[in-house]
């Protein structure tokens, strides 16, 4: 089982950017699918970005396509979200979660919020 641990938000402008960070430990995130997502008060937990284990398939909610970039440094046992343009729609509790490989297509993962394990989540609120 993979434990995940996220950092990196924070109190940013409209039209800032920031960069969060899932340090994974228990296991290399070469056998997982790993995914970021967010929840608001209230309201559902949804997708924003998804990565199969390879780097090779990536998925984004059209909310985010073309501000948010999933990436991963394999040396770091990490994965990170960049988002730039933010937004202040874009204030959530973002969270961190894997699911093995293999297992569903990053696109159902995100879409229909389908994971394994969870990190507790880094807050980012958007504000001038």
């Amino acid at each position: 089982q993979l434990q995940l641990v996220e950092s990196g938000g924070g109190l940013v402008q409209p039209g800032g950017s920031l960069r969060l960070a899932c340090a994974a430990s228990g296991s290399t995130i070469d056998y997982y699918d790993i995914g970021w997502f967010r929840q608001v008060p209230g309201e559902d937990r949804e997708g924003v970005s998804c990565m199969k284990y390879d780097g090779g398939t990536t998925y984004y909610s059209d909310s985010v396509k073309g501000r948010f970039s999933i990436a991963k440094d394999i040396a770091k046992n990490t994965v990170y979200l960049q988002m730039n343009s933010l937004k202040a729609e874009d204030t959530a509790l973002y969270y961190c979660a894997s699911i093995p490989r293999g297992t569903i297509s990053v696109q159902d993962m995100c879409s229909k919020v389908t994971v394994g394990s969870w990190g507790r989540g880094t807050q980012v609120t958007v504000s001038s």
